[in-house]
């Protein structure tokens, strides 16, 4: 039998020997992985020859040649795991010539492994290469209409002034937010038959203002409760008028992530808590809510991020946010460098509070492995 068994897996199908060899795609991924740094070299040579013939003398000609010194040394960079991975295809080769099939697999992977790394890294480089094209395209028309340097620093001061006003809308707004969605949340899971009209008025608010989209809610209120000459409502300021639009528009997300959070809480929680002798209403309170706030804390800063950039959309109801303040610039100068100020510092505000979440997400996954 083991006889048999020797000579069934020594000789294939196929009739001949069985040397070792198994198909695999290392030299196929260093071929493609060679012709794309040969493809990325040539064009960020290009671009970086471009980037130093056609800048204009001073300050953008040293920073253009930088980055066209930037791109080259960046794509012959990634030469680095490519040679890597070829050296280690080759010892891979000679391992299986020596009849150590393991190590040569393994040789294998390693140079396939180092192939991919090439590839991967070439088309980031490549994408900011085609970027850079892109700036010069039009005798630099791009990079003057949207990266004047000279004109983002002009404005810089004055959007950033006006910029904290989105700041304050946002945050102020964030904090009625977490209670009325949370009040909202609440009214549609209220129980029992005299419950249902609460559900039903909870449901219709969140579908409604789920639906339209926030700018014609910021328009509606900010112009159509003045000429409603609504009490009290009608005399609030631009900014309350954006505060209390983006209120009533984001309190209909925020109840539903709340709502999802609540029902993932289990059922015995809840009959526990009421054996106990607690209300319904306390048991929410010191049972089901604080658990449910701490798994909803990703997604709920999520929707605070959006919230922060439909700030910008307050600009419509006269509101001086900073895309304000960049429009009369833009208007003034017939130069759009100062609204890339403004996206700059959004992205500024909302990249560390992306990054937090992905943080939360990461703990709490890593949580959720720990408890099996």
């Amino acid at each position: 039998m083991a006889d048999l068994l020797t000579t069934k897996t020594s000789t294939p199908i196929s009739g001949k020997p069985n040397t070792g060899e198994y198909p695999d795609a290392t030299k196929t991924v260093l071929l493609a992985a060679t012709i794309v740094f040969a493809l990325t070299l040539s064009l960020t040579i290009y671009t970086g020859t471009l980037l130093v013939v056609a800048a204009n003398p001073g300050v953008w000609k040293i920073v253009l040649g930088s980055v066209a010194v930037l791109l080259v040394l960046l794509s012959l960079g990634t030469a680095v795991p490519l040679i890597k991975g070829f050296n280690a295809a080759r010892a891979g080769d000679e391992a299986l010539n020596a009849g150590n099939t393991v190590e040569s697999r393994r040789l294998r992977f390693r140079g396939a492994n180092s192939g991919w790394v090439t590839l991967g890294s070439s088309l980031p480089i490549s994408i900011l290469s085609v970027f850079v094209l892109f700036l010069l395209a039009n005798n630099h028309a791009v990079q003057t209409t949207f990266f004047d340097v000279s004109f983002m620093a002009k404005s810089l001061g004055d959007v950033s002034k006006a910029f904290a006003n989105n700041i304050i809308i946002a945050v102020t707004a964030e904090l009625f937010v977490l209670v009325f969605g949370l009040v909202i949340a609440i009214a549609r899971m209220a129980p029992g038959a005299a419950g249902r009209p609460i559900r039903w008025l909870a449901t219709t608010y969140v579908d409604i203002f789920r639906a339209v989209p926030s700018i014609i809610v910021i328009y509606l209120v900010g112009f159509g409760l003045p000429l409603a000459n609504v009490p009290v409502l009608s005399e609030m300021s631009p900014m309350w008028a954006a505060i209390f639009a983006l209120t009533l528009t984001y309190s209909a997300y925020v109840a539903e992530v709340y709502r999802a959070g609540i029902s993932s809480i289990h059922w015995s929680q809840v009959s526990a808590a009421r054996s106990l002798g607690l209300s319904y209403g306390k048991t929410m309170r010191y049972v089901v809510v604080p658990q449910a706030f701490r798994r909803v804390s990703p997604p709920l800063l999520n929707d605070f991020i959006g919230l922060q950039k439909d700030t910008a959309l307050v600009t419509i109801i006269g509101t001086v946010d900073a895309f304000t303040q960049a429009k009369t610039y833009a208007s003034n100068y017939f130069n759009l460098s100062s609204v890339t100020v403004v996206a700059l510092l959004f992205i500024l505000i909302t990249i560390p509070q992306t990054r937090f979440v992905d943080r939360l997400l990461e703990h709490d996954e890593k949580k959720q492995r720990l408890q099996g």
